[in-house]
């Protein structure tokens, strides 16, 4: 079957586009501004991807277009799929009925840590040889790679609550079944979707409905939100982590690279790993209590997680020219931003700690997070932001960081700002959802 994927340079549609190789179809893709990793995740599994939107891309008819749901109407391929009569679906839909039907469906959902607390998830499973596949919007270094399709009956999903399509509006995550469900946390995000945290709630109790009495859901039993979210009904057992009574991990150092692990009074065992900061301690004990109902057991969850080292854009290192530490990570919302930085300023002896931020989400251009915002960078000792033309005051929404702060309109200017200021011993770290022009290899030029 050919099945061609509008929208294949998503982190989602570049694993669904893996599978669906994996699965034996021909796969082509279109999309626009390709960046890595996933551009270059695809051109290694040597997946033919089409600049644009043009309708030829769809000349001979596949068998099926995949679209992505930053596909709307008006666009050029779209429409043409329409009026041609052409099969389609979206990408959810293709993966349950192509991949997850009779899979043991492992779903990390949540508004944080989804990419690294199932890239966990999957690398304790393989470690144990149980063969899982996996599709997480990220690439863990000990993966390789987003997506894989797997030898055994596990599937580890990262679960967006995204909408699906511009013909399906539900949450991606409705379409999975997962028999284990992780919820890390539950915060108010995507604005161009949701009107507020309600409407948010009401899709993870669709969620919950899902999930079957004979599941188990491991659940951050320290979040209000998700508490809600509970309370609107639940028939599957659960497994709370995040507080003493549960699932929960004690740093033995501040920097939390190395924890004491246990359940309720029970001591499990100690983790040294790579990985800081307490909101990663918190994502370890939630796949430990997953893998638990995979039949992995706790100690052998902590070996595994032992040797796991991180997953790309996550406070990734990407080089120390001239002394300077430069990190990439995908931090895009107050809360994100602000774990972190705890993370890297906690027990660090390096000097001093330079942010490089884009505000792209659409969340953050509609300015729902202006109050908080310059709060979140509290621990950072400068802050260059790039203010593309956004519709709010960005100044005064960072006011409270003083001189500490400054905002640039060219990639470059912020670029050649970093390097003036930089010194050796210094970290920077870049934090953006998206490509920001480039920044970091140019970074990385220009201050080496």
């Amino acid at each position: 079957m050919h099945v061609h994927i509008l929208g294949i340079g998503g982190t989602f549609m570049a694993g669904v586009a893996l599978l669906a190789r994996a699965a034996g179809h021909e796969v082509t893709g279109s999309d626009e501004g390709l960046y890595p990793p996933m551009s270059t995740q695809l051109a290694e599994a040597g997946i033919a991807v089409m600049d644009g939107y043009q309708p030829a891309h769809l000349e001979p008819a596949p068998d099926q277009v995949v679209v992505g749901n930053a596909m709307a109407r008006g666009n050029p391929a779209i429409e043409y799929m329409l009026d041609a009569g052409l099969a389609y679906t979206s990408g959810p839909q293709w993966l349950a009925d192509h991949v997850l039907a009779d899979r043991w469906v492992l779903a990390v959902a949540g508004t944080h840590g989804k990419t690294t607390t199932a890239s966990m998830l999957a690398h304790i499973l393989l470690d144990q040889g149980a063969a899982p596949g996996w599709l997480i919007g990220g690439i863990a270094a000990d993966l390789g790679a987003s997506a894989a399709f797997g030898e055994s009956r596990f599937f580890v999903v990262e679960a967006d609550e995204y909408d699906t399509a511009f013909f399906d509006k539900r949450s991606k995550f409705v379409h999975y079944r997962p028999r284990t469900l992780i919820l890390n946390n539950l915060e108010f995000d995507h604005a161009d979707i949701f009107d507020d945290l309600a409407a948010i709630q009401r899709q993870f109790h669709h969620l919950l409905r899902t999930v079957p009495g004979a599941g188990r859901i491991v659940h951050n039993a320290a979040d209000a939100a998700l508490d809600t979210v509970i309370a609107q009904g639940c028939w599957t057992p659960r497994v709370g982590f995040n507080r003493p009574d549960g699932w929960h991990a004690e740093p033995v150092t501040a920097d939390h690279g190395r924890l004491r692990i246990g359940r309720g009074d029970q001591f499990v065992g100690e983790l040294a790993w790579t990985l800081k900061g307490a909101h990663n301690a918190a994502n370890a004990c939630a796949a430990i209590a997953a893998a638990e109902h995979a039949g992995i057991a706790p100690s052998a969850a902590l070996a595994a997680l032992a040797t796991f080292s991180g997953v790309k854009r996550r406070l990734e290192l990407r080089g120390t020219p001239g002394g300077i530490a430069v990190y990439d990570d995908f931090a895009h919302h107050p809360t994100a931003i602000r774990a972190t930085l705890d993370g890297l300023a906690v027990g660090r002896e390096r000097g001093r700690v330079i942010v490089a931020f884009e505000p792209r989400s659409n969340t953050m251009r509609a300015g729902v997070h202006q109050a908080t915002l310059g709060a979140s960078f509290d621990r950072a000792d400068r802050v260059y932001a790039y203010d593309a033309g956004i519709d709010w005051d960005l100044r005064a929404a960072m006011a409270a960081l003083d001189d500490r702060f400054q905002a640039l309109g060219d990639i470059d200017a912020l670029v050649a700002a970093i390097a003036a200021e930089a010194r050796p011993g210094d970290i920077v770290v870049v934090m953006s959802n998206g490509g920001f022009g480039g920044i970091h290899d140019k970074l990385l030029a220009t201050l080496a």
